[in-house]
């Protein structure tokens, strides 16, 4: 792991933003697990979507975007199509286990 003023060359460069979306990626797969995993907790379709709790974690999403100097519209831009997915995801995990009760 090599800072950004480390690297030698382009190459160097690419291959840290790779390694960076790799553990993107990756941490992406387990807030996925964490999604599944709530599901058994909620009582009803309308709790899994929850949509007071999207809104506050959207909000917080924007602040840490600007405590990173990232733009927290493009954030939330991106944390609303994340969340979409996850949702249906639960939703979909939701309905499996309660046809399993």
């Amino acid at each position: 792991m090599k800072k950004p003023d480390e690297c030698a060359d382009l190459a160097e460069v690419r291959m840290e933003i790779d390694r960076i979306d790799r553990d993107v990626i990756a941490a992406l797969g387990e807030r996925f697990q964490y999604v599944k995993a709530a599901a058994k907790f909620k009582r009803s379709r309308d709790e899994v979507a929850a949509p007071e709790r999207v809104n506050a974690m959207l909000e917080q999403r924007r602040k840490w975007a600007a405590e990173a100097g990232l733009h927290p519209d493009v954030v939330e831009r991106i944390y609303r199509e994340l969340v979409s997915y996850f949702v249906a995801e639960e939703q979909q995990e939701f309905g499996t286990i309660r046809h399993q009760s």
